[in-house]
């Protein structure tokens, strides 16, 4: 496996750079902890190979964020086959929000801006790209979702291809629906499209069972919350559960109204318990 380390010789510029810019506002991308350019953005866009991981901040503070730096070191094995510096990262997430206040989502995403569509095979030189942008208002208002038979790449892998789960997202907002879940080609429900779903049968909160992404913010509730399963949950199960919820590091916990034509309680107190479990989780400072 290729160990590869981004040089600390920049770290002299990114001080100077801060001192110069002081506080960011509004988006943002530095790459390695300047700038990002067009033309290295040029390969993120149209080889699209890649991983990435989405924090929200509050007050220089991400709940997870060990967890973050552990998906991005996994992924960068599997992607790359290559190390990545965890403590690399946190600084230049740190540098990327400089000493912007209040509450923003900040994205690292890993990707080779020398990669070429035509030749991939060689050994990867992956570079850590931070973007920021703003942060929605908590609480966020129920969706309704429509299913779709669909299951992405790679799914334990929080990569770049969103072609399939994104098509499905537009294929239900064209349909009057607010986003996509995705059900396997058994009928089982897996996870939404950019999101974890979990159930509440009226006792136990039921995170379904199956090939997905393990999402930060539904590993944090498992640990907050006591009476929880994961075990399969079959389409035809829906009608049986009083509730459900998505959940991702931008919404927090969003009440699911109704998935198709079945309709589901947005105001179960459940989803009050699980978003003040999750907001009092602390945030660990960057």
């Amino acid at each position: 496996m290729t160990r590869y380390r981004l040089s600390t010789e920049l770290a002299p510029h990114l001080v100077m750079r801060r001192a110069q810019t002081g506080c960011k506002t509004g988006n943002m991308a530095e790459l390695d902890g300047v700038q990002v350019t067009p033309a290295a953005l040029q390969s993120l866009a149209l080889v699209n190979y890649g991983h990435f991981t989405s924090m929200r901040v509050d007050n220089h503070r991400i709940r997870g964020l060990s967890q973050h730096l552990d998906r991005l070191v996994h992924d960068c094995r599997v992607v790359f086959n290559s190390f990545l510096d965890r403590d690399r990262v946190r600084e230049l997430i740190l540098h990327a929000i400089a000493d912007e206040p209040g509450s923003f989502i900040a994205r690292v995403t890993i990707f080779d801006p020398d990669l070429q569509l035509g030749h991939l095979g060689g050994a990867a030189k992956p570079r850590i790209l931070v973007t920021t942008r703003s942060a929605g208002n908590w609480p966020p208002t129920p969706i309704r979702v429509q299913s779709a038979a669909y299951q992405r790449e790679s799914p334990e892998v929080k990569h770049v291809g969103l072609f399939g789960a994104l098509w499905h997202r537009r294929q239900a907002e064209l349909n009057g629906y607010d986003d996509a879940v995705f059900v396997n080609a058994s009928s089982f429900i897996s996870e939404g499209a950019t999101w974890n779903i979990g159930f509440f049968d009226g006792n136990r909160v039921v995170w379904p069972a199956g090939e997905i992404l393990p999402g930060i913010t539904m590993r944090l509730l498992k640990q907050v919350h006591d009476n929880t399963i994961t075990a399969p949950v079959s389409y035809r199960d829906i009608p049986g559960m009083r509730a459900a919820f998505a959940v991702n590091t931008a919404a927090g916990v969003r009440a699911i109204s109704a998935i198709d034509n079945i309709q589901l309680s947005s105001g179960d107190p459940i989803t009050d318990t699980l978003r003040k479990e999750y907001q009092e989780i602390p945030g660990e400072r960057i």
